[in-house]
């Protein structure tokens, strides 16, 4: 197999390795029956990161017949498989999903602490639109993320040059 590994849609075989993910997180885990209803929902889907054979990732990713607005659900990678920009591949086919379908925005929430999940959304032009005190099971903040197509974050403005004043 590819040595980057690969992403692929979630399957229903894939629910045990899914479940396994969700105990990386601190709190606030997925129970089978969700892992099992989100991989056959018509309004979830669910993409896995795959290495030497083994799911090493997930995403899901929500949307609704009524709303422009997608939100990601649950998106984790295991330790060992860190750095091999699989949360970026799965963020963007699930944001390649969106568009296909027609959404306008992706939403998710993500730990105030998570210095770096924030940079990887950061990076990817998620801008913060809600702070979520005490948001987490564990009592953690939150923060609502929000990424608009067609609307990535402006470059910031060159410093070297003139301020209108110097140009007179």
């Amino acid at each position: 197999m590819n040595e980057q590994g690969r992403v692929r849609p979630g399957q229903h075989r894939d629910d045990a390795a899914i479940l396994t993910l969700e105990e990386l997180f601190p709190g606030d885990r997925m129970s089978m029956r969700s892992v099992r209803h989100f991989l056959k929902s018509p309004s979830a889907r669910t993409w896995v990161a795959e290495l030497e054979g083994a799911v090493v990732g997930n995403l899901i990713l929500l949307t609704r017949r009524s709303s422009r607005v997608a939100r990601i659900y649950s998106v984790v990678v295991a330790p060992p498989a860190r750095g091999r920009r699989f949360a970026e591949r799965l963020i963007r086919a699930a944001e390649a999903e969106a568009q296909a379908l027609g959404l306008k925005q992706i939403k998710l929430e993500v730990r105030a602490d998570n210095a770096a999940a924030r940079a990887l959304y950061a990076k990817l032009g998620y801008v913060e639109d809600e702070a979520l005190p005490g948001y987490y099971e564990d009592g953690a903040d939150g923060l609502r993320l929000c990424h608009t197509f067609g609307h990535e974050p402006a470059a910031p403005a060159p410093e070297s040059l003139p301020s209108p004043a110097e140009r007179r």
